[in-house]
């Protein structure tokens, strides 16, 4: 997906100017611009609240159309969306299952390679969330709670509380979630 320009035609279709979108997020005008260029791309955190400030989800930003007609119940690996922008190979990687914005459910398969986060800034949203570590170690903070969490550990919080995924490990680290509503 074209982060850039998705979120160019967004805001324009919002009325909003760089700059306006830039005041309301927290960031620069030159950064707007650099992301709508594809020339960098904005961490989950960025993202997040450059969609708050639209506002519109993240879920909503990454929808597939999929017509009645087409109801799928199916995914193959391939199939899934893709919304963690990806710049390298440190970056965390957020798969979608399926339309969640059709759903009172979001699934997500996140995969954190080591040093990776979800950002600086704690991030927050409408909704609960639930995971399941698959393999490797991910550092979870919410509000002034940190844990490390290690295979077949979980957790489940509400998502309006300040949080943050982190991987400090030397392995990379997978993780099967759930959020509801998909606000995420």
């Amino acid at each position: 997906m074209d982060i850039g320009n998705r979120l160019q035609e967004i805001r324009k279709a919002h009325g909003l100017s760089q700059r306006e979108l830039a005041a309301r997020a927290g960031l620069t005008n030159g950064t707007i611009s650099l992301i709508e260029q594809n020339k960098t791309s904005p961490s989950v955190a960025s993202l997040k609240s450059l969609l708050d400030a639209i506002p519109m989800s993240i879920a909503e930003f990454f929808a597939t159309i999929e017509e009645n007609r087409d109801i799928k119940y199916f995914y193959r690996a391939d199939e899934f969306t893709e919304i963690a922008p990806q710049s390298d190979q440190t970056a965390v990687s957020l798969r979608q299952l399926g339309n969640a914005s059709n759903h009172a459910l979001q699934i997500l398969d996140e995969t954190y390679p080591p040093n990776a986060d979800t950002g600086p800034e704690l991030i927050s949203h409408i909704g609960e969330e639930a995971g399941i570590v698959i393999a490797g170690m991910i550092e979870i903070t919410v509000e002034d709670q940190v844990r490390v969490l290690h295979p077949g550990d979980g957790y489940l919080f509400d998502s309006r509380l300040p949080h943050r995924f982190r991987n400090p490990g030397k392995e990379v680290c997978k993780i099967i979630s759930a959020c509801t509503p998909p606000s995420f």
